[in-house]
């Protein structure tokens, strides 16, 4: 048996990592059901279930629909407080029974796997996606990772069957430093592919704020020496912890962009809902700044004014807007006026994913569009700059346009029209641009709900299949060892 050589850090390095801290941090974690059913979780938190909750739960256990089964129970203190006055929070983090009413979706999302070139990481668009970590300090019930959080076996394109597993750092930095080569003997477009240089890479998961200082600057540094010129780092640690943003993490960074100036660093946050940063009076109400702008939590003000105040960490959030926790106007109006107040982009709004378990959680499409449109009423040109995104096998797409008259002498148009734009696009992105227009359909959660009713698509959105010619390859090459 061949063992793969240990990765060994360079100079720079090893001096980067010599000066990083490992502080232990204490998130107060509760970790499944039990310690509510139990009576085990700490006093002021035994009430966060109702008795009902617990005994429909309780009903569920060891069936098809129990729901820690779909998906793992996590919160932690500092969640909890925020989520005690709020219902919105309180439907992201508890388990409910609705959940696994209705099993049906994609244990591959998108057939990512599809694109997964080494274990643990994604290349499906320009960019490079790795899954360092498969946990998060606390777990969102709509979670679009849930088969990587709940190690479920995923089928890959070889037909072969297996958990998702995590990146590595050597597997990921020989493909990008052969990726490249290829891409600069081929003249600057890879010779299968037709991408460009593998430029960027997003620290994925799980959160890869779970992982300690040392892990993070372990990947931050082996991909900047790797020739990765843009890191990418997604977290919702800022709405659950955000006092892992403290003086050790901050003098890490401080220390890398020292090393390697000139990588760049985005910080993709995930709020779905004011109510997870900004402070609240005993009334219920927004507490106000003295100039009349709403008032941020505390710790989330703290780690947000540090990250934002390194001029070389852009910060950007991104949401999915999910039923019964942000599909209200005024709290994404609110969400992303305020979070553009302080210097945080509003990237993309997303449709809910085709998860397992994702009708009880999507809105529907078109409501997704007329919530995000609503919302961005009364906002500047700068703070509605987010965008609705659907993500297709083919990639992200976002919903352009909803009409809410009928084209006359259209088939299927007799309703309106819903306009579909590829954004992102797989491989060579020979398809970013294109529109697919079809007829309404206002219960639609999912691209299926409008195959009957396809009335323009030169992106292909409803005419395609799956990539085949990495599972052509490998059964070629199962054949020739026959």
């Amino acid at each position: 048996m061949t063992t793969k050589a240990k990765y060994v850090p360079t100079e720079r390095e090893q001096a980067f990592l010599d000066t990083v801290e490992n502080p232990r941090y204490d998130r107060e974690i509760i970790n499944g059901l039990d310690p509510f059913f139990e009576d085990r979780a700490p006093e002021d938190m035994r009430g966060f279930y109702s008795q009902d909750e617990i005994a429909a739960l309780l009903g569920l256990r060891g069936t098809e629909q129990d729901v820690e089964s779909r998906m793992p129970v996590k919160i932690t203190r500092h969640y909890f407080e925020l989520a005690q006055n709020s219902k919105p929070l309180q439907r992201l983090v508890k388990a409910s029974p609705d959940e696994t009413m209705d099993l049906a979706g994609s244990e591959d999302p998108g057939y990512q796997m599809d694109f997964s070139p080494v274990e643990g990481m994604l290349h499906k668009y320009e960019m490079g996606l790795l899954y360092v970590i498969s946990t998060c300090s606390a777990h969102c019930r709509f979670c679009y990772r849930e088969e990587l959080i709940a190690r479920k076996d995923i089928e890959r394109q070889d037909g072969t069957v297996a958990k998702k597993g995590l990146a590595q750092i050597a597997d990921v930095t020989d493909y990008v430093r052969a990726h490249n080569q290829q891409v600069e003997d081929n003249g600057g477009i890879h010779p299968e592919t037709g991408r460009e240089k593998l430029r960027e890479v997003l620290l994925s998961g799980g959160d890869p704020m779970v992982l300690p200082n040392s892990k993070l600057a372990a990947w931050l540094s082996a991909l900047a020496e790797a020739g990765v010129e843009s890191i990418r780092l997604g977290t919702k640690e800022m709405a659950f912890y955000p006092d892992r943003f403290d003086d050790a993490f901050l003098s890490m960074m401080d220390g890398f962009h020292a090393a390697y100036p000139d990588v760049g660093f985005r910080l993709m946050v995930h709020f779905n809902h004011p109510d997870e940063f900004l402070l609240k009076d005993p009334g219920g109400d927004y507490a106000e700044n003295p100039n009349g702008s709403l008032a941020w939590h505390p710790a989330t003000k703290r780690a947000m004014d540090a990250v934002v105040g390194r001029g070389w960490i852009s910060v950007e959030n991104q949401a999915p807007i999910i039923k019964d926790i942000n599909d209200d106007p005024s709290a994404l109006r609110i969400m992303q006026r305020a979070l553009k107040r302080v210097g945080v982009e509003n990237h993309y709004f997303f449709c809910g994913r085709d998860i397992v378990a994702y009708k009880a959680f999507n809105v529907p499409i078109e409501t997704a569009w007329n919530i995000l449109n609503e919302s961005q009423k009364g906002l500047s040109g700068v703070e509605n700059h987010a965008r609705l995104s659907i993500t297709h096998y083919k990639g992200k797409t976002e919903v352009a346009a909803v009409t809410s008259e009928p084209l006359e002498g259209v088939p299927n148009g007799e309703n309106g029209v819903l306009i579909f734009k590829i954004l992102r696009n797989a491989l060579d992105a020979r398809d970013r641009g294109k529109v697919c227009i079809v007829g309404r359909n206002p219960d639609a959660l999912w691209f299926d709900d409008y195959e009957d009713r396809v009335i323009f698509d030169e992106a292909g959105l409803f005419e395609y299949s799956r990539v085949k010619a990495l599972r052509e390859k490998a059964e070629a090459e199962a054949t020739a060892e026959e």
